[in-house]
């Protein structure tokens, strides 16, 4: 064995040990079963002894009526007995051997009763019969209901003047009987000790499997660099990894210097500030449940921190809610990151503006002079296009770049207006550079539909939609617009039947920056999709896109039809719905 096995067991050992001991006091029973042959020879000897003892005084006044000598010799022989037990070291050796200790009494107590029959010191045989019957099991049994019946019928027929009568066989059924019940209690107790010390073997596996589990856990939530804690029903904490400490006492500091006055606590743009009833985790105390809710911590022009929290309810077996587990995540880097890129592609993106609009004007003059000869001037005028392009481009990019947190910060002037009028003046537009590639513009499905919308940010949306389907779709194919509207909600669908997109693809076509294409094989900045539903959702609507690789895309667009459906918490489906337009596909810039 070793030695960390040894020494893992040994507090194991001593702790059934003690267990044992407080289950035998809560029984009452006695502590000879709880030690070992020294305690219990000791034990039960002294018992006897003790006995035998009280009857050796007495007669020193009040002498027995039958022979002195014999029943001096009987009680000797039981107390030096009972001081060879507190002499020998019987654990040391063979259980058996001790068996001749309540055989030794047996001998003792037969010759103090042969010295006085009416004295009856008979009644002592129960000690040395019960001590056989308990500790030495059928063998000890068997020479109890034996020897102590053979020995008292065997000195009842020796002596003259004693005769067997029915007292001397209701004695001898009384040691059976006693003999008995002692076996059956100790058989019993036995087998529940064996049991109990089965089921402590097995509680104490249990236990350290249960530690090593928790060690193994706490080592591993140690080791990640996200927050972890677990919440109660009750709202109290039971985990919290080191992570978690860490970001609680830099959030904890950042929020400190920016002072309680000041207001340093902010929500997802970092300029709102929230109370204390709204940071994430006295939310997922209350039993909310979020994904990725950001709060900046410290004043804004501070030191800051920003947390990114997800809460997920726990339930038990039967259902019911047992708390919740709150994961953090320090994202300031992230966050600063990005917004530092939003500012440089700003910045540079407004430093272009101004000279490709000087450059556009003077190209325009240099165009419309008639003193510019014909080859110059178609020259000029690709330059114009491609300047033109340029700016639309930046455009695009400005557009994308000025923003709140992860949407467009767009200025929009809302008003009634019929969105067919809208769709059907962007397909006439779109139809010459369709036909370039016989790409028809099908306006069949375009009826009059009121929207609750800004023109000129609406038709900002319609013609990247049309751009996409006519850019991404097949030489000959069809791009399908189609208007609807039910009163509440008006919905606009752009169809083609172009290449389509991978489910990748599609969930990442309203992405930023994304292109579903290489680059040098499409043009575009990847930012039409984004822009669009960024107006579309400014407007209290929404985009979506269904797509099928090969096949083609669709995108769909729900908009308010009046000023009193955009004051309702969500955009209702169409009480009547659309027939479908074909699947979709334009795999075109994000």
């Amino acid at each position: 064995m070793k030695l960390s096995d040894a020494v893992a067991r040994a507090p194991l050992a001593a702790s059934a040990r003690s267990q044992r001991r407080r289950l035998v006091r809560t029984f009452g029973l006695p502590t000879f079963l709880i030690g070992g042959g020294d305690r219990a020879a000791a034990t039960m000897q002294f018992g006897l002894s003790a006995i035998v003892l009280v009857f050796a005084v007495l007669v020193v006044p009040f002498p027995i009526a039958g022979d002195m000598s014999t029943f001096l010799i009987g009680s000797g022989l039981i107390l030096a007995v009972c001081c060879v037990v507190v002499l020998i070291p019987w654990n040391r050796l063979s259980p058996w051997v001790l068996i001749s200790v309540p055989l030794l009494d047996v001998v003792g107590i037969s010759l103090m009763r042969q010295s006085d029959v009416a004295a009856g010191f008979g009644l002592l045989y129960f000690a040395p019969v019960i001590w056989l019957s308990v500790f030495f099991g059928v063998v000890g049994y068997l020479a109890s209901i034996l020897l102590v019946p053979v020995a008292l019928l065997t000195a009842t027929l020796v002596t003259p003047d004693q005769y067997v009568s029915y007292y001397t066989l209701s004695f001898l059924l009384t040691i059976v009987l006693v003999s008995t019940i002692a076996m059956v209690l100790a058989r019993r107790w036995s087998g529940q000790q064996t049991v109990f010390e089965r089921q402590t073997r097995t509680m104490a596996l249990t236990l350290r499997r249960a530690q090593h589990q928790e060690e193994l856990l706490a080592e591993v939530l140690d080791t990640v660099d996200f927050g972890v804690i677990r919440i109660l029903a009750d709202g109290t904490t039971t985990i919290a990894n080191e992570a978690h400490a860490r970001l609680q006492r830099a959030a904890r500091s950042a929020e400190e210097a920016g002072g309680e006055e000041s207001g340093s606590v902010f929500g997802p743009d970092g300029t709102t500030p929230i109370g204390r009833d709204q940071i994430p985790f006295a939310r997922a105390a209350r039993g909310e449940v979020f994904d990725n809710q950001i709060v900046w911590f410290g004043s804004t022009g501070g030191r800051r921190r920003a947390l990114s929290v997800t809460a997920r309810r726990t339930f038990a077996a039967d259902g019911s809610d047992t708390g919740a587990v709150v994961v953090s995540r320090d994202v300031t880097s992230e966050l600063t990151a990005l917004r530092a890129r939003d500012s440089l592609v700003s910045s540079v993106s407004h430093e272009l503006r101004t000279p490709l609009t000087s450059i556009i004007g003077y190209l325009e003059l240099a165009v419309d002079d008639p003193r510019v000869p014909p080859e110059a001037r178609g020259n000029l005028e690709v330059a114009e296009r491609n300047a033109s392009r340029l700016l639309e481009i930046v455009s695009d990019i400005l557009t994308a770049s000025s923003r709140s947190e992860m949407s467009a910060d767009l200025t929009i002037s809302q008003q009634s207006v019929d969105l067919g009028e809208l769709v059907r003046s962007a397909g006439e537009a779109w139809r010459p550079a369709a036909a370039e590639r016989a790409i028809d513009v099908d306006l069949d499905g375009v009826d009059p539909a009121p929207v609750y919308a800004d023109p000129l940010r609406m038709r900002q949306v319609i013609d990247n939609l049309l751009s996409n389907a006519v850019k991404y779709n097949r030489d000959g194919g069809v791009v399908s617009l189609r208007t609807h509207t039910d009163g509440l909600t008006t919905v606009l669908s752009v169809s083609d039947s172009g290449i389509g997109m991978t489910d990748a693809n599609r969930q990442r076509v309203f992405e930023r920056f994304f292109r579903a294409v290489p680059a040098e094989e499409r043009s575009g900045t990847g930012l039409g999709m984004a822009i669009s539903r960024d107006l579309v959702r400014a407007h209290g609507g929404d985009i979506t896109v269904s797509s099928r690789l090969g096949l083609g895309t669709t995108f769909t667009v729900r908009l308010p039809a009046t000023a009193d459906s955009l004051d309702r918490a969500t955009v209702q489906e169409p009480a009547q719905s659309l027939p479908p337009l074909g699947t979709t596909g334009s795999a075109g810039e994000a």
